[in-house]
């Protein structure tokens, strides 16, 4: 079975960096990496995705959050600096896994709560 698990979420204060890390376990190849937010009160949004050939970001956390992944790929970081109020959020790892059995599919992690207080 795939698995997918995050960790490093916490409270810190504006202007403070966390780094949150995404396992993704159980498959053959690990196409794509992401991660997603959802904030109070609003819908979840994607915050940054990494491929074998490039990345992209939302326009929110440009120039402060950098995606990445291991050379073996099934590690991914997402590495928040300069953190505002406004990134409070429960933070998902999304992972496009290929298994012999199943194919392509994406999977979800179970969430981590960032908090930024002011």
């Amino acid at each position: 079975q795939v698995q997918v698990v995050e960790s490093g979420g916490g409270s810190v204060q504006a202007g403070g960096s966390l780094r949150l890390s995404c396992i993704a376990s159980g498959g053959f190849r690990v196409n794509t990496m992401a991660w997603y937010r959802r904030a109070p009160g609003k819908e979840r949004e994607l915050v940054a995705k990494i491929t074998d050939r490039w990345t992209n970001y939302a326009d929110s956390v440009k120039g402060r959050f950098t995606i990445s992944r291991d050379n073996a790929g099934n590690t991914g970081y997402l590495q928040m600096n300069s953190l505002k109020p406004e990134d409070t959020a429960v933070y998902y790892c999304n992972a496009n896994v290929y298994t012999f059995s199943q194919g392509s599919n994406d999977y979800w992690g179970q969430g981590t709560q960032v908090t930024v207080s002011s």
